[in-house]
């Protein structure tokens, strides 16, 4: 029987897998975390290889046992209760993360995420190079990707380059978050915009509720996948020790705002055209799922949130505006 303590260390970043789970029991069983569904007429018991998890998301219909629990925590994995297709149940609201206890997590992020956040200029600063860095990662990203170009989701595209010409300029400019807000807003209105364009999607509305899987795919498949997203996000506040609240884009008195600037960096790269592109296709939630998690194996989006995050942390040459 394998051991917790058999598990073999994997790296938060290089972590490959995020489980959505429904209708199961989450249990522990001869040293391993096993998920169990009824079956008409036997038990089916499936493994997850928690040492290469970053989070469970457990929806509608789930259970899980203390065991289970504390051997999660143990293996550094974020578990979060959700609505059904991996978004919450109640007004959209943000998932409340459950995060493994320890009294050992670095201070060296935490401390330095201090010494600039109080700062207001500072805080702008660091918003706008998360903003510079979420475009060049969709520039990076969308400029190799074959799959995407297939589909219309060019780097070379020129209304792309005018648009993400715009908003960095707008970006360079700002003077205030709100600024930076209203750039970030419109940038991903014209996204959506491009993205229904290329999949020949008709008109599209944002709808940040809808979880209809028949006749509004994209919209269930953007939520789908942003919280996704925010399951990396999470993952990495938490690894390297800085609290969720501590936002410097979304509003300074959500808890979790934190969460929602650093999933930014990736969701319009890989979520927004994969929901598209996918609801096109016809494909089910499941398959929608692994595409977005191949995605972000395959452009190592949890690394680049680690590295833009300790690289804003540890930062001491900011540039101030006179």
């Amino acid at each position: 029987m394998e051991q917790l303590t058999d598990l073999k260390a994997i790296l938060h970043s290089k972590r490959a897998n995020i489980y959505y789970l429904e209708k199961c029991r989450l249990m522990q069983k001869d040293g391993r975390v096993l998920y169990l569904t009824e079956a008409k007429n036997e038990n089916q018991y499936w493994n997850i290889p928690i040492a290469n998890t970053t989070v469970v998301l457990l929806g509608t219909g789930t259970s899980v046992t203390q065991a289970a629990m504390r051997m999660l925590a143990s293996a550094g994995v974020l578990v979060g209760f959700c609505g059904g297709g991996g978004t919450p149940l109640l007004m959209g609201n943000e998932i409340e993360w459950m995060t493994p206890q320890s009294e050992y997590r670095p201070t060296e992020y935490m401390q330095g995420w201090m010494q600039f956040w109080f700062d207001d200029e500072k805080r702008l600063q660091a918003a706008k190079q998360f903003q510079f860095a979420r475009i060049e990662y969709m520039q990076k990203i969308w400029s190799k990707d074959r799959d995407l170009q297939v589909e219309g989701f060019n780097n070379d595209d020129e209304e792309l380059i005018r648009a993400l010409a715009n908003v960095s300029a707008k970006i360079e400019h700002a003077s205030k978050v709100g600024e930076l807000l209203q750039a970030e807003a419109q940038l991903t209105k014209q996204l959506y915009k491009m993205a229904a364009n290329r999949t020949k999607h008709g008109d599209f509305v944002r709808e940040r509720e809808s979880l209809d899987l028949i006749s509004d795919k994209a919209n269930a498949f953007l939520n789908h996948g942003n919280y996704l997203a925010y399951g990396l996000a999470a993952t990495t506040l938490w690894v390297l020790g800085i609290p969720h609240g501590f936002a410097v884009m979304h509003g300074k008195t959500r808890r979790g705002a934190l969460v929602f600037d650093v999933a930014d960096l990736i969701k319009d790269t890989l979520v927004l055209p994969w929901a598209f592109i996918c609801a096109k296709e016809n494909a089910t939630e499941q398959e929608f799922r692994q595409q977005c998690l191949q995605a972000f194996t395959q452009h190592k989006a949890l690394d680049f949130m680690f590295d833009q995050v300790k690289d804003v942390a540890l930062k001491t040459d900011w540039e101030l505006s006179e």
